[in-house]
């Protein structure tokens, strides 16, 4: 389905079920349908209505080829929730969709029930912030690498060390990224806003219930990262899920889905608590 918002931008979005609303936030490339496969199904069977939606940048939505900026990402979450009448919304977010409802919870505090904040960080490191650009540079020169490196390059980035050793398994993400293709200008942009700023100072004004959940593995936004985040924001709580990279919701989503429901349903946050 597509909505388009008062500043002529076009949203592509799935809008499933019955409940209460959570709205899920892909990372930098990814389609919402990758949602598709683990979260959604388990959500919606947990009594939720599901919501899914492509960030500028990934088509159909419009790929923002002139330019955009964190903020208009913000702007379309907001409106897309405002078109689907979806307050309070929960939001689940992992890596670039994290940061995107961090600063929603900053600029629209009241559109949101609590936030979920997967794969994410208050800051980049500066080995990320590098890695970023010069893939976006890549893009902006039209240079494309054989897609077998970049697969490989992919899954070294985003995978854990159990599933990088396991050559089968590996060798299906291989097929996955090579499938994927190459990136485009939409996700240029992305790339770019994805090597965050310091944020963690304003952060500390967030007031709405924030969970953190890291990843074992992950060589993008390191646990470290996370509790450092879950710091900065008042009253929010981390967990470490073991056994996977930046792509934990993919390649342990077992352990991923109980902590999504877990924190969908608890009332007091306080019984999260915090694991190693």
């Amino acid at each position: 389905m597509l909505m388009t918002t008062e500043n002529g931008i076009r949203l592509s979005y799935h809008d499933q079920g019955n409940g209460p609303a959570v709205l899920l936030l892909t990372g930098t490339g990814a389609p919402s349908s990758v949602w598709d496969l683990h979260q959604v199904p388990v959500l919606r069977a947990a009594g939720f209505r599901v919501i899914t939606m492509d960030n500028r940048g990934i088509p159909p939505s419009d790929e923002g080829t002139d330019g955009f900026t964190i903020d208009d990402l913000v702007a379309d979450v907001a409106a897309l929730i405002d078109y689907l009448d979806a307050v309070p919304c929960r939001v689940i977010g992992t890596s670039m969709g994290s940061y995107v409802a961090q600063e929603l919870a900053l600029a629209r505090p009241e559109l949101l029930d609590s936030v979920l904040l997967m794969a994410a960080c208050g800051k980049s490191s500066l080995v990320q912030r590098e890695l970023a650009e010069g893939e976006a540079k890549l893009i902006e020169q039209g240079i494309e690498l054989p897609p077998a490196f970049l697969a490989a390059v992919r899954a070294m980035h985003n995978l854990g060390p159990a599933t990088l050793a396991d050559d089968d398994l590996a060798g299906d993400w291989l097929d996955l990224f090579a499938a994927a293709g190459s990136w485009g200008p939409g996700v240029r942009e992305q790339l770019l806003l994805s090597a965050l700023p310091d944020r963690l100072e304003a952060y500390r004004s967030i007031k709405v219930p924030c969970h953190v959940v890291s990843f074992e593995h992950d060589l993008v936004a390191p646990p470290s990262a996370g509790r450092e985040l879950a710091d900065a924001i008042p009253g929010a709580t981390h967990r470490t899920i073991p056994g996977c990279g930046h792509f934990g919701y993919l390649e342990n989503p077992e352990a991923v889905n109980r902590e999504l429901i877990r924190f969908l349903r608890t009332e007091s946050r306080e019984t999260l608590g915090e694991t190693a």
